[in-house]
């Protein structure tokens, strides 16, 4: 299959196992290294060809240090250069000494004033979807895949961690070895380097991340093991041996980052009441679905989001009850009818298809609520209708008998219709398929999530509009962050400055360190002037790197000059803590 965001042809020519010996370098921001590839050819193939983005080529030799011819193809803006080199019919490997620049994409260098400790400078990587090409040389398709070892070198007195196994120590002398013994793609490639401890969980399972903050996150993810053990009784055994979360400084751009056998993650879930530890049963559950059976490209990328998004449901679930469960879902229908609008209105309907064509334009351009909730929705709707029992033994099949292999949606598709017919004797309603799939936004028809402790939200919303004076509400001290959510999303968008006092007084959500929460509550506040506020917003978009609460909070800042003023002179401070994943998509949006 074509990946249109990858040179690579691996019908041809393939990577099957690198070895990757690296010095890191805080001082220049720059990684020295060497990729040494081993390679399978087929037919008479007499090149391979891999992906680079502003990496510094230095030299290329085959087999036993012969000399490589090479050649760099012509820049393009998004996909960076073709690396191609002749190889020959007994060419095993190939290898490749290059260096990365200081503003390679997938590499965010954080000063020691932007980590908690503020003592130690950080490195941390993000290769999904296609920036892994800016670190490493590779085939960055994630249809090809293939296992890896590596020896790291970094300064004395920091903890080097790849999605591999990993020491749980410090090394003195700065020296690290690495192994992922299990076939990955290239987006699962990662490194982190800093100040960092560790703190077992289970036997299999742990905690890294800064000194500081190492005991709160081992006490919020204290249900780690749980997660695992559940979610190999619903789809089988972990593949991966340990899991194992690195909680990461702010500047980390999205929620979490499923890097096999350790999880990356924003230091924004640590709520304090484990109720955000959704984002770690997600990120677990891409142990299957993703990392597992890993969608052929990036326009297939509902089957990684979709399929992690139901499973993540269903271990929360499983620990924690239905209402639980239908919380969260009622609260991602609300999300995806928002993003579906929002998409529709601005010219790009084609987008809320589950199957994209993303060919010419950044993957990032279908990491919306489409790919994760219409997914999971669309799944949720096979199980509402045949039965739970049957999609449960489709799902175990679908990971068991597809390990370690891609998948795309005609695909997908065949193999679910046959396995319902073969098992159950069941035809799948081909109109409903394609209603899902391939046209745009959301059918008639869909799962409709209930929760009893959302309807007791509602009723407490409709007598406090019904209430001529506005009074406000006693405490609920023991909601959870689920049902403030549900509280924020459904006030009415129009709120005097005193309704907002009140409200903010009920539930202190200006000083609240839930940023789910406060973010809700600073889009509310932005949409109605409530000054008081502004500078809690100015702190959050200054200190959070995000993307998932960057976007709203900017969004709804340009809708008016003002806005748009402000919104430019908070990003002129706060880019520098930004990932280039995040600047990529503000860059464009805030004129500066």
């Amino acid at each position: 299959m074509t990946d249109p965001h990858s040179f690579s042809m691996p019908g041809e020519a393939r990577v099957t196992h690198l070895q990757w010996k690296a010095d890191v370098d805080f001082k220049t921001h720059v990684i020295q290294a060497t990729a040494t590839w081993e390679i399978k050819r087929t037919g008479d193939a007499d090149v391979i060809i891999l992906d680079t983005k502003g990496l510094n080529i230095h030299k290329v030799t085959l087999d036993n240090n012969k000399p490589a011819e090479f050649r760099l193809g012509q820049l393009d803006s998004l996909l960076g250069r073709a690396l191609a080199i002749l190889i020959h019919p007994n060419t095993r490997a190939i290898k490749i000494e290059y260096e990365t620049t200081p503003n390679a994409e997938a590499l965010q260098w954080l000063e020691p004033s932007q980590t908690a400790g503020k003592t130690q400078p950080f490195l941390f990587t993000q290769s999904q979807a296609i920036l892994a090409r800016s670190w490493i040389p590779c085939q960055d398709s994630p249809g090809v895949r293939f296992t890896y070892e590596a020896d790291v070198t970094v300064p004395p007195d920091l903890l080097a961690l790849m999605s591999a196994s990993n020491p749980q120590e410090i090394n003195k002398d700065g020296t690290y070895h690495f192994e992922m013994k299990q076939p990955i793609s290239s987006y699962l490639l990662a490194l982190s380097v800093g100040d960092l401890r560790f703190k077992p969980i289970s036997a299999r399972s742990g905690v890294y991340a800064e000194a500081g903050i190492l005991d709160t996150a081992a006490w919020e993810f204290a249900d780690l093991e749980k997660m695992i053990a559940g979610a190999e009784e619903l789809y089988g055994r972990y593949a991966w041996e340990r899991y194992d979360v690195l909680v990461l400084p702010p500047s980390f751009p999205f929620g979490g980052m499923e890097n096999p056998r350790l999880t990356f993650a924003t230091p924004t879930i640590l709520a304090g009441d484990r109720s955000l530890t959704s984002v770690i049963a997600h990120e677990l559950a891409h142990s299957w679905s993703g990392n597992l059976v890993t969608n052929a490209t990036w326009n297939d990328f509902w089957l990684n989001e979709g399929f992690t998004v139901y499973f993540e449901h269903r271990i929360m679930e499983k620990l924690y009850g239905r209402d639980h469960a239908e919380m969260l879902a009622t609260l991602a229908l609300q999300d995806l009818q928002e993003n579906i609008a929002t998409l529709t209105a601005s010219g790009n309907a084609p987008d809320t298809r589950l199957r994209l064509n993303l060919e010419g334009r950044s993957p990032d351009d279908g990491v919306t609520d489409i790919a994760y909730f219409k997914g999971y929705f669309f799944l949720r709707s096979i199980e509402e209708k045949y039965g739970r029992e049957k999609f449960d033994g489709f799902l175990r099949d679908y990971f068991s008998n597809n390990a370690f292999k891609a998948m795309d949606t005609e695909t997908f598709i065949k193999t679910i219709k046959a396995f319902y017919k073969s098992k159950f004797s069941i035809s799948l309603d081909e109109a409903t398929l394609n209603a899902w799939i391939f046209e745009q936004g959301l059918p008639a028809v869909h799962p409709q999530p209930s929760s009893e402790k959302f309807a007791v939200v509602d009723n407490l919303i409709a007598s406090w509009k019904a209430n001529p004076e506005k009074k406000i509400f006693t405490p609920h001290n023991d909601w959870s962050t689920q049902e403030w959510l549900h509280f924020l999303k459904n006030l009415p968008g129009k709120l005097s400055f005193q309704e907002l006092e009140a409200l903010d007084k009920f539930g202190k959500f200006t000083a609240s360190g839930n940023a789910e929460i406060v973010t809700e509550w600073l889009v509310i506040a932005i949409r109605n002037n409530y000054s008081p506020a502004y500078p809690r917003m100015e702190q959050f978009l200054v200190n959070t790197g995000r993307r998932k609460f960057l976007s709203p909070l900017y969004n709804e800042l340009l809708k008016t000059p003002e806005g748009a003023k402000r919104a430019a002179q908070i990003y002129k401070q706060a880019r520098p803590n930004y990932h280039f994943v995040a600047t990529n998509t503000f860059d464009q949006l805030i004129h500066q």
